[in-house]
């Protein structure tokens, strides 16, 4: 049986990583100067952190090197395992450049081992729905064929849309374009965004304001909710905990009050590139 990784850039909250023995790829991000690997939330003051970004500190992220990933996978290629590692969507990062260059020096040293990857297409939390959903399934002892037909299956259906405060981080980490961010600065303009089918972070819509925003979330969520398939939402934002009440308030009065929704944080990595005021939802649709 392989032994299953995701990433931090696959958001799982930290206790669901204990729950299920979840190994990992720690995301770094540098702020004031100094260097953290992500710990799904473990240490992170989430509060203190987005409190610094609106102070003017600028976060970065970086990816990780060759020797990182062989440092990770090399002990359990040693002990004759292979190895199914879940990612966030390779559009966004040059990291898996790196990876790939650690996997053909590894293969030298250990040609009869493999590590089979599997692409969610998504980042933040709608990767982490996928990461998870194959760790508990890993757990139970299904196969790598197994869960990857079944996370082919949930990845057609996950949708994940945010709306930014400014895409000036997006543009800062060139994840959109220049113009697309001068736009967004004009006239309280608030940007609303998703990581679509390809993996990529487009533009759905813009809105006069903030509410405005959310709410043209919510009534795309009413139109594209699968509520024949048991599932959580997840409601995730970068230290903007009233408007994600608002937000939490609509999905409840469109959806149904009984509706599961799930409060999260949205983590530093991710929050270096959508920045603070962040607000986004994850949950499967038809």
């Amino acid at each position: 049986m392989s032994v299953y990784f995701t990433d931090t850039d696959c958001e799982i909250w930290f206790t669901d990583v204990d729950k299920y023995n979840i190994n990992y790829l720690a995301m770094p991000y540098t702020i004031c100067g100094k260097e953290y690997p992500y710990d799904y939330g473990r240490s992170t003051d989430f509060k203190d952190l987005y409190g610094k970004v609106r102070a003017g500190e600028m976060p970065t992220t970086s990816a990780l090197n060759p020797q990182d990933y062989i440092d990770a996978f090399e002990p359990y290629f040693k002990k004759g395992q292979d190895i199914l590692y879940v990612h966030f969507s390779s559009e966004l990062s040059g990291t898996f450049n790196h990876l790939r260059t650690a996997y053909e020096e590894l293969k030298e040293k250990y040609p009869e081992r493999k590590i089979t990857m599997f692409d969610t297409k998504q980042i933040c939390y709608g990767a982490g729905v996928l990461a998870f959903e194959g760790a508990k399934m890993h757990n139970e002892g299904a196969s790598d064929e197994e869960i990857i037909n079944r996370l082919t299956v949930l990845r057609d259906k996950v949708r994940t849309e945010f709306m930014v405060d400014s895409l000036s981080h997006l543009r800062r980490g060139g994840r959109i374009s220049g113009a697309s961010a001068v736009f967004g600065t004009m006239l309280n303009i608030k940007p609303v965004l998703e990581c679509n089918r390809e993996g990529k972070i487009v533009k759905i819509g813009t809105q006069h304001g903030i509410k405005k925003a959310l709410e043209f979330m919510v009534d795309r969520m009413v139109k594209c909710f699968d509520f024949d398939m048991e599932q959580e939402i997840v409601l995730a934002d970068a230290d903007e905990p009233k408007n994600a009440d608002y937000m939490e308030s609509l999905i409840r009065k469109k959806l149904g009050e009984g509706v599961k929704i799930r409060r999260l944080p949205i983590g530093p990595v991710i929050g270096a590139h959508c920045g603070p005021s962040t607000i986004g939802v994850i949950y499967y649709s038809k």
